[in-house]
């Protein structure tokens, strides 16, 4: 009887220190020691060292805000504007006839200096050769000798008989640069019985022009420096 009872306290025993292992140890079942909401002690040792960005300095006084920079300036702002350039306005005149491609670049070269812009040309023009006095051709190269006969008997020299080219058995009574002395030459043999006739002579010739684009504004005087009494100007289109 004394040994059951000895048994039943060992495991009571046994029961009671299982019990307070279990359940008197808040550490092992990870309870707090402390009541709820009081803060953990901790040890400076065992504080883990603050970064420098989060350490506040003591015994220092208020720093107080940066101004705020000022805002950049426009650079247009404080520019000064430039007003816009005006487009240059040209005079352009024709300066010419020259009678020699010579002519023509010795002028080209006296007034490259003064004009902006140049440009040669060459043209066709007529020109008087003269007025031819003459006999209308015969229709023969005998009746064209038979008139000259007459011509001689009536006192009247310098003719010539054209015997070839486009006007043949023609009786030519004379080239002449003036008009009136041509006329003057004809009414003569007429008054002579002679159907004396009167016309223009022409050729057409080359001619050369020099343009020029002068500036407006600019001082231009091509006659000081051509030297030329032959040739003129007058205003074209500009080029």
């Amino acid at each position: 009887m004394v040994l059951r009872l000895l048994f039943v306290l060992l495991i009571a025993l046994n029961i009671a220190v299982g019990a307070w292992l279990l359940l008197g140890q808040d550490d092992a079942h990870g309870r707090s020691p402390t009541d709820p909401g009081v803060p953990t002690l901790h040890l400076l040792s065992e504080r883990p060292a603050a970064p420098a960005s989060s350490v506040a300095v003591a015994n220092t006084e208020p720093v107080a805000p940066a101004a705020p920079a000022p805002a950049p300036v426009a650079a247009a702002s404080t520019a000064k504007a430039v007003p816009p350039t005006r487009p240059i306005s040209y005079t352009c005149i024709s300066i010419g006839p020259f009678a020699t491609p010579i002519d023509l670049r010795n002028a080209r070269s006296a007034l490259s200096a003064q004009a902006s812009r140049m440009q040669s040309r060459q043209e066709q023009t007529t020109q008087t050769r003269g007025w031819w006095v003459y006999l209308p051709a015969s229709s023969s190269r005998e009746q064209a000798l038979e008139q000259a006969r007459k011509l001689s008997t009536a006192n009247i020299n310098d003719y010539f008989v054209v015997g070839s080219g486009g006007q043949p058995n023609t009786i030519s009574l004379g080239l002449f640069k003036d008009p009136a002395n041509a006329r003057k030459r004809r009414d003569e043999v007429v008054s002579a019985g002679f159907p004396a006739q009167m016309t223009e002579r022409t050729e057409t010739v080359p001619e050369y022009w020099l343009d020029l684009a002068v500036a407006d504004g600019t001082r231009f005087d091509w006659r000081s420096r051509l030297r030329n009494s032959t040739v003129g100007s007058h205003s074209t289109g500009c080029f």
